[in-house]
């Protein structure tokens, strides 16, 4: 049925849109994986891919299904990688803007702050520290290392989570005199990692 489909305009219907799902969604897969190995959001695309297709079969053309799939994955992929980076560019920015705004009257000592930063990673449960450093450090998603460390994902995030409260909580209890760019500077570290600011 699908071979004589790609030599005519294809009619998408609820049994021609299943048949190409079940038929190419592992081709589609691989070929997402030559730009990301995150299953979560090839799969993600996949499904916005088809939704998309489902939504718009009254106004597509199609005359080969697979060229078609391949090349919209390929774009939604390039829009998310694109879109991403450009998140992480402005984040950066804004971070930058912000901590120098505030040097003059604010001054952090960011020997002492690695310092205290160091101490509150140690004093981390084990499995908490291990995560974070896997993390923060490492720079791993929380996919890898639940596959490396043969935990659920749900499990390190949870951990994640601990790690980041505590470690918060270290840093702010330490330095006990008021200092308005501390909370800022704390937060994006623990969220992007210390070598967010030494870039």
């Amino acid at each position: 049925m699908v071979k004589s489909l790609e030599h005519n305009k294809i009619v998408i219907d609820e049994t021609t849109l299943k048949e190409f799902f079940d038929l190419y969604f592992k081709d589609v897969c691989t070929f997402l994986n030559y730009y990301t190995h995150d299953q979560f959001l090839i799969e993600d695309i996949i499904q916005d891919i088809f939704i998309k297709l489902w939504e718009d079969r009254e106004n597509v053309n199609i005359f080969f299904i697979k060229t078609y799939l391949y090349n919209a994955a390929r774009n939604r992929m390039l829009n998310h990688l694109r879109d991403e980076q450009n998140r992480s560019v402005l984040i950066e920015e804004w971070a930058n803007r912000e901590i120098e705004k505030q040097k003059s009257e604010d001054c952090v000592n960011m020997e002492e702050f690695s310092l205290v930063y160091q101490q509150a990673i140690k004093d981390l449960p084990p499995k908490c520290q291990e995560i974070f450093l896997l993390s923060r450090e490492l720079n791993k998603t929380y996919k890898e290392i639940a596959e490396e460390k043969d935990l659920s994902v749900k499990t390190v995030e949870a951990q994640m989570s601990i790690a980041i409260k505590k470690t918060r909580e270290y840093i702010l209890k330490h330095y006990n005199r008021p200092n308005s760019a501390l909370p800022l500077l704390t937060t994006l570290i623990l969220y992007h990692g210390y070598m967010f600011l030494s870039k």
